[in-house]
């Protein structure tokens, strides 16, 4: 049986914290006491009761932390539901663009600034690319995540982008259909997103900390199919949620050494890792984002000023407002006349009924 995030910080964590006084980052710290505390008594609770068998359930509250891997998983199924409103008729694509890894130890240091620079570069080489009549001839429209890590929680910042096929005319209303198998040639992407991050660095980088070979070298950019509306919505979810490491990968935390399981990129199968319990704590927390910054950001005709041109472009694809169901079998259930879920008992199957509340410790709960 694993075990969680959660344990390993609380039983590892404090040598950690004692070892690195003064050089943690505050975000860092906060987001390690957050998942420690999450769903425990230290956040405060409610107690529910059966009224037919009297069983007792205690039921915590959550951090809410964005990097716990406990409050993540039903953010999907909100995010789903409000992205409804953007929905096309079209196929879609996923686009990544990839931080090549001379750049990596100076993001490390700049992480706010590069991965604003990330965002923004990447999305206007897609932009600039785009308006080239042989590929779409107009503005798209992306979604766009941004995740640091790869499968061994390596430092592997990237931006992933679904996009659909197609875009709006300089005339802000004609809908232009792209190939339904191929967006943009990803090779000219590449060359251009380099020449513009290689600009705005070049006025940060006075000191000439990136290697030249930087510049010199072929950035990865990739570009696949995804499906159509709520299945293409659908593949992007998990990505937009997803957490550096889950706790169901976590296998052990034995003599100080944590081992967990990822899927090789090259190959596809799985592997286990084993790290010192420090170097784990170190490469889950590089991960930890800067206070406030915004992980999943809009653009082209999808950015929030630009909204109103979608109930046009429906019109042209003839869709309708739809709405689609993105529900999955839980614990709970929510009843016909409220949204608030309903804890069923574990023994006899019936609705549990509020028994009292469990006081935080701090004296207040999460936000």
């Amino acid at each position: 049986m694993g075990i969680e995030l959660a344990e390993i910080f609380r039983s590892c964590g404090p040598v950690y914290r004692q070892k690195y006084a003064g050089r943690i980052p505050t975000h860092h710290l906060q987001a390690m006491q957050a998942i420690e505390a999450c769903r425990t008594e230290a956040l405060g609770g409610q107690v529910y009761v059966c009224p037919d068998c009297e069983q007792v359930q205690y039921s915590y509250h959550s951090c809410r932390n964005r990097h716990c891997p406990k409050c993540q998983n039903e953010n999907a199924q909100v995010w789903l539901e409000k992205q409804q409103e953007m929905l096309l008729p079209v196929p879609y694509f996923l686009l990544t663009f990839t931080l090549p890894a001379g750049l990596r130890e100076f993001a490390r240091r700049h992480p706010r600034l590069i991965y604003d620079l990330l965002f923004r570069l990447s999305a206007e080489a897609t932009q600039q690319l785009a308006q080239d009549p042989r590929f779409v001839g107009g503005q798209v429209g992306m979604v766009g995540v941004l995740h640091t890590w790869g499968r061994n929680l390596a430092y592997h910042p990237h931006v992933h982008y679904l996009v659909p096929a197609g875009g709006l005319a300089n005339d802000g209303k004609t809908w232009l259909a792209a190939h339904q198998k191929f967006l943009l040639p990803v090779k000219a992407l590449s060359r251009i997103f380099r020449a513009k991050m290689r600009q705005a660095v070049r006025k940060i980088d006075v000191d000439g900390h990136i290697p030249v070979e930087v510049w010199q070298q072929n950035w990865v950019v990739h570009c696949k199919p995804v499906g159509c509306g709520q299945l293409a919505l659908k593949y992007l979810a998990p990505y937009i949620f997803r957490v550096a490491i889950s706790n169901k990968r976590i296998l052990k935390l034995e003599d100080d050494r944590v081992t967990f399981r990822y899927r090789a990129t090259d190959t596809g199968q799985e592997q286990l890792c084993t790290l010192a319990a420090e170097e784990f704590i170190r490469r889950f927390l590089q991960h930890v984002l800067p206070k406030g910054f915004v992980k999943v950001r809009y653009y082209g005709f999808f950015s929030s000023g630009s909204r109103q041109r979608l109930a046009a472009i429906r019109q042209q694809l003839g869709q309708n407002r739809t709405r689609f169901d993105v529900t999955e079998p839980d614990q709970t259930r929510k009843t016909a006349t409220t949204s608030e879920p309903v804890l069923l008992c574990p023994v006899c199957g019936r609705p549990m009924q509020p028994g009292g509340l469990i006081q935080p410790a701090t004296g207040r709960g999460p936000p």
